[in-house]
């Protein structure tokens, strides 16, 4: 059976984020006819679900794989919780509901210079995502580094503490030297 990566993005970011960069360039030199979708998510979670769930129905009878930063990492787990598969989650996003509620108003998404209007009604979304219990039978491996600006890694580490951690001191929210971990990372995903 085949495979399809998924990489997600987090909030305000984008498929050219370097990251994501990193993520396509390892695929391209060493598994290109591995299936990949690196999509631009919307700004708003249901409509950022609707473009994964696209994704998943086009890829029917795959093995799904997730790799997800930040908010990316959160709407991965959803997904694997949903239709099993593994992710590589990096600093991902516990509670987001809590942290994007600072953030409600009127913004430009930096990549689409999209303007859009984060209510109320959005962090309800992403309350309806979340998933306070994970399933024995999912499969994560979540980077994080302890010197995340943005969210605090210990939510990340007791959530997901029946998985593989993999917890480096320092770093930042973009988590540092991602790329080092790309060989890992395609040899875990890649494995049933």
């Amino acid at each position: 059976m085949q495979y399809v990566v998924i990489y997600l993005h987090g909030f305000l970011s984008s498929p050219q984020s370097q990251k994501a960069a990193q993520f396509f360039e390892h695929v391209r030199a060493n598994y290109p006819d591995l299936a990949i979708e690196i999509p631009q998510l919307a700004n708003y979670p249901n409509e950022a679900l609707a473009i994964i769930e696209q994704l998943v129905a086009k890829h029917k009878g795959k093995k799904l794989r997730f790799i997800g930063s930040s908010l990316g990492g959160f709407l991965s787990t959803f997904m694997v919780e949903k239709y099993s598969g593994k992710a590589v989650l990096i600093n991902p996003a516990v509670r987001p509901f809590e942290l994007l509620v600072h953030f409600l108003g009127e913004h430009i998404n930096p990549n689409t210079q999209q303007p859009f209007l984060l209510e109320n009604k959005h962090i309800d979304e992403l309350r309806l995502l979340d998933t306070p219990t994970l399933k024995p039978t999912s499969d994560y491996w979540v980077l994080l580094q302890t010197a995340d600006e943005t969210l605090d890694y210990r939510q990340a580490e007791t959530k997901y503490q029946d998985y593989k951690l993999s917890i480096e001191q320092g770093g930042d929210h973009s988590f540092q030297d991602f790329q080092r971990f790309l060989p890992d990372i395609f040899r875990f995903l890649l494995q049933d």
